[in-house]
């Protein structure tokens, strides 16, 4: 299990949301890149980043600022936020990003969710963002109908790279990660689950990596920024299996 250091991008900024709320909003940074090459040094082997604008107008905002944070590093850079066209999966993918993470797409259109993992197998990944059991849609901004395991049954058969699971009721709480829920994640999901949400210091890196093997990384955003939780404590913690 690795740990992946969060960069959460609005108007060009390094921002954390509460429970992804973009009126609720602490600023960290105005230099992205030099932030992805602080979590780099301190030992990432690769770095999430959102583009918020992009995520709630459906579209890239923070286009170029993604780009210049994976030229800044030498790890690999995952992305999402408004990606839901084919071609801006091309841009990104043929301009340095490792992977990007697709979100409302999946549900909404599946067909391009096919040909996006036909095209680029294994380089996409599922962001599944979760709220009271049901999928969030449109940047957390709308609740679907669909269940996780809904949507688990509704990708099996795609070359994609794993799930991103986050519980939003835990994101940039600090209140721990909704354990149980990742749990049936794993359980369910036919792809590697990446944990994301509410990991506040270092025996919460403990207690997702006890759900199993299942469990590929955990995304850890506002308990970097606030010094709950060390990068280096993080990842001796994910590397030991205490």
């Amino acid at each position: 299990m690795i740990v992946i250091p969060a960069i959460d991008l609005k108007d060009g900024r390094c921002v954390r949301l509460r429970q992804g709320d973009m009126d609720q909003e602490t600023s960290y940074s105005h230099d992205p890149p030099a932030m992805a090459t602080h979590w780099e040094s301190l030992g990432a082997q690769r770095l999430h980043v959102v583009d918020l604008n992009g995520a709630v107008d459906g579209k890239p905002r923070n286009f170029d600022h993604v780009l210049a944070i994976a030229r800044a590093v030498s790890i690999p850079v995952q992305v999402g936020g408004g990606i839901r066209r084919l071609d801006t999966i091309r841009d990104y993918l043929s301009q340095g990003i490792s992977q990007v993470v697709l979100g409302t797409m999946a549900l909404e259109n599946p067909a391009l969710l096919e040909d996006a993992s036909r095209e680029f197998p294994g380089r996409i990944l599922i962001g599944v963002d979760v709220k009271h059991g049901k999928v969030a849609v449109h940047g957390w901004t709308n609740v679907s109908e669909s269940t996780p395991e809904e949507l688990f049954r509704s990708i099996e058969s795609y070359a994609l790279a794993g799930v991103i699971f986050t519980e939003i009721s835990r994101d940039g709480m600090l209140d721990g990660p909704n354990v149980p829920a990742l749990e049936q994640a794993a359980r369910t999901s036919p792809f590697p689950v990446i944990a994301s949400g509410g990991v506040t210091k270092v025996e919460d890196i403990y207690a997702v990596k006890t759900v199993g093997a299942k469990i590929a990384g955990v995304i850890v955003g506002k308990a970097l920024y606030e010094g709950t939780l060390s990068l280096p404590s993080a990842l001796e913690a994910a590397a030991s299996g205490g």
